[in-house]
């Protein structure tokens, strides 16, 4: 740009030049720019709903009528001893809840209720909800299998399919694995090799068939989740102190599963009165293995009974033969008229003799 002369004026006359300074922002044109910014700016905040926007200010003054109107949410506590507590401000407990789980039975179990608190129910629970389902438990058995274990909702999805197949896989059908998992709620919980390991060992110490072990575990799933060393401490009792051959104790344990994990000094007890004192045989009991679930009270009272009528016959090869499954099963009334042959006034009038 060729600038002439730089007198002054020369530039007064002309008016068409200016110096290169007069192009650039002066600070008043700056602060010009800002404040038709701001302008705008308070002219859109003018436009919006004055009620949507929150106060300026956390230490901003309110009416006291605003201030009764706010409600505060209550914080969970930092800790508790009861799950009921925090129901309020867990999802995943309101809907546990609803669902029939008690909570108050779960939190007696070891960490199952700090388990429960870190799960969210759409993410890590729905889906073991819908997989126990397709079990075969029932909508509304879900609460009180939870209850019982509410552990499983912890454990890994895959995992628990791969067990219910190796079942399916022992030629177990969906009913009665849906058996099984309702009277034992633990069995999922347990890997593919222990339960194995477990249908191995009835199998091969009884001595039974695969259709046998299997059906012994229909009948009593809790064979599978409870412990093995009280079931070979009374196997060893039948054997070695009750005195019976193997071939009975696998008619016995059939019959009978419950005697796998009855209490030693029981079985013993009751043995003891129903060989020593009544005169049962090994073969008779072997017969009738679930006199061994009946209480020794009952057996012992009955008994007492019919030996005062003069009744007490239990050889089959004897006129007035009484069985043991009707000695130790029929209720009281029937038991009085169609076995002791006699009144229940009349057996009650004997007790208080005792």
């Amino acid at each position: 740009v060729s600038v002439g002369s730089c007198s002054p004026s020369n530039n007064a006359k002309s008016g068409t030049l200016s110096s290169p300074e007069s192009n650039l922002p002066s600070p008043v044109k700056e602060e010009q720019a800002k404040a038709e910014t701001l302008s705008d700016l308070n002219a859109k905040i003018l436009d919006e709903d004055w009620d949507d926007i929150p106060p300026s200010s956390a230490l901003e003054e309110i009416s006291e009528e605003e201030a009764v109107q706010i409600i505060a949410e209550p914080i969970p506590p930092l800790q508790s001893t009861t799950l009921r507590d925090y129901v309020d401000h867990s999802e995943t407990l309101a809907k546990l809840v609803h669902l029939g789980v008690d909570l108050s039975q779960v939190e007696k179990r070891q960490k199952a209720g700090q388990l429960l608190l870190t799960l969210d129910f759409e993410k890590d629970i729905r889906k073991i909800l819908l997989f126990l389902k397709d079990v075969g438990i029932e909508d509304n058995q879900l609460g009180l299998f939870l209850t019982k274990n509410p552990y499983i909702l912890g454990e890994d999805l895959e995992a628990l399919e791969t067990r219910v197949a190796y079942l399916k896989s022992k030629k177990f059908g969906n009913s009665e694995i849906a058996q099984m998992v309702s009277r034992a709620p633990y069995l999922l919980l347990f890997s593919v090799e222990r339960l194995d390991n477990r249908l191995g060992f009835f199998k091969n110490e009884l001595g039974l068939s695969v259709k046998k072990t299997k059906d012994l575990i229909i009948r009593l799933p809790r064979l599978l989740t409870g412990k093995l060393e009280p079931v070979k401490e009374n196997l060893q009792v039948c054997y070695i102190e009750l005195g019976f051959q193997h071939n009975e104790i696998q008619q016995i344990v059939y019959k009978t599963p419950k005697i796998l994990m009855a209490r030693k000094k029981r079985l013993r007890q009751t043995f003891d009165y129903l060989h020593n004192i009544m005169g049962i045989p090994h073969h008779m009991l072997t017969r009738f293995p679930q006199v061994f679930n009946s209480k020794l009270l009952r057996i012992r009272e009955r008994h007492m009974f019919l030996a005062f009528l003069g009744r007490a016959q239990y050889d089959p090869a004897e006129p007035s033969y009484i069985s043991l499954d009707k000695l130790v099963s029929l209720p009281d009334e029937v038991f009085c008229t169609e076995i002791a042959k006699a009144s229940i006034q009349d057996f009650e009038n004997f007790l208080k003799t005792l």
